[in-house]
């Protein structure tokens, strides 16, 4: 698999995109900027969510699975907000996902009914600069995703029954986004839509309800990102390292 170089140039809109994120609102903290300007352009886009994120949230009182559908339904409403009206769940328990053969299928499986063209997926590395990113399902969810789109779902005899039993053919994804890794490449510019996005993560009540000042957190994480790729003063960026699969 082939590496863009530092900075390079805005690679276009895709015709059809495939985010998988770990938990609720992974997505709108990393990526929907992004996402958003896309669709826009007349992209395509499906999120594939792999935990309910039941773990999450800050009241003691609600049971597990009242927060689970919470999420599902902040999710939903987050993700029609940017334009997104396919959202998949894959019901993994939070803070406990592995790269299994069985997340993997179920990841092919997604990939191949959507078949897209583009995929963002959480990296499978540590970024230690900063601890947000070190959750373990963010890693787990990025090698099983990886493993997914290369080599399993382009391979017919990978998951087998894919294609024997649901009729699925084998996809060929021919670019990944890499979200929260150590080492983005690809900066894109999503000062237009910042509000928008604040917008899309305020919706997700149960995890952002408790910042004095949410708008101000994102603003200062997009600004270092800004800063990183180069952009002029004043703008805001999401942070990216793309690979070519093909």
């Amino acid at each position: 698999m082939d590496e863009f170089k530092a900075d390079s140039p805005d690679r276009g809109a895709p015709e059809s995109l495939l985010v998988v994120a770990a938990h609720p609102d992974d997505i709108e903290f990393c990526v929907s900027g992004t996402v958003m300007q896309w669709i826009a352009r007349g992209t395509r886009a499906t999120y594939c969510v792999v935990t309910d994120g039941d773990a999450g949230g800050y009241d003691e009182r609600l049971p597990r699975q009242a927060m689970a559908d919470l999420r599902r339904a902040e999710q939903v409403h987050s993700a029609k907000l940017s334009g997104v009206h396919d959202v998949r769940f894959l019901g993994y328990p939070d803070s406990f996902v592995e790269p299994s053969v069985e997340l993997r299928r179920d990841l092919c499986r997604v990939i191949r009914q959507v078949r897209p063209t583009r995929a963002i997926i959480p990296s499978p590395e540590i970024n230690w600069a900063r601890v947000a990113d070190l959750h373990p399902d963010h890693r787990a969810v990025g090698d099983a995703a990886l493993r997914a789109v290369y080599p399993e779902a382009r391979n017919p005899f990978a998951h087998p029954e894919l294609l024997k039993d649901e009729g699925l053919e084998p996809w060929i994804v021919p670019e990944l986004w890499l979200m929260t890794g150590p080492r983005p490449n690809q900066y894109v510019d999503v000062t237009a839509v910042f509000d928008r996005k604040v917008d899309s993560l305020r919706i997700h009540t149960s995890q952002t309800a408790h910042f004095d000042d949410l708008a101000g957190l994102l603003r200062d994480w997009l600004t270092e990102h800004a800063r990183a790729g180069g952009l002029p003063p004043g703008r805001l960026a999401e942070a990216f390292q793309i690979v070519k699969t093909d």
